[in-house]
């Protein structure tokens, strides 16, 4: 099961650790209404559907198209609380529209964010 967020008096939630981690949990528990076995099953998906997702990347990088594939990483991100990922996908969505094509160093900074993220998935899961 997902761990719960520490609350501080007057429903206040801990922002510095917040902030700190690549999943906004606090977030994660508004999308699922709470619900731990929800936010477990969301998690579960999300790692699966980022791995492709930044496979796919990854290899459209090479090719130039690569877009849907950014735009579907940022909205799930988003969708999670996984603020990282879905700042560095619109960065680089953004990158892609001015200069035509996606950086070696853009992509290897959205691959290490999803790793850091997958990683934080695997441990709060006891995966």
């Amino acid at each position: 099961m997902v761990q719960p967020v520490r609350v501080l008096d007057q429903g206040q939630t801990d922002v510095k650790n917040r902030q700190s981690r690549p999943i906004d949990l606090v977030h994660l528990a508004r999308q699922s209404l709470g619900d731990p076995g929800l936010e477990e099953e969301i998690l579960r998906m999300f790692d699966q559907m980022v791995g492709i997702y930044m496979a796919r990347v990854r290899e459209a990088a090479q090719v130039g198209n690569v877009s849907g594939n950014l735009h579907a990483l940022k909205g799930a991100a988003a969708g999670v609380g996984a603020v990282s990922i879905a700042s560095l996908a619109e960065l680089a969505e953004g990158e892609m529209s001015s200069d035509g094509r996606l950086g070696a160093e853009r992509v290897a900074d959205l691959s290490h964010a999803v790793e850091e993220v997958r990683t934080f998935i695997a441990d709060l899961l006891g995966d």
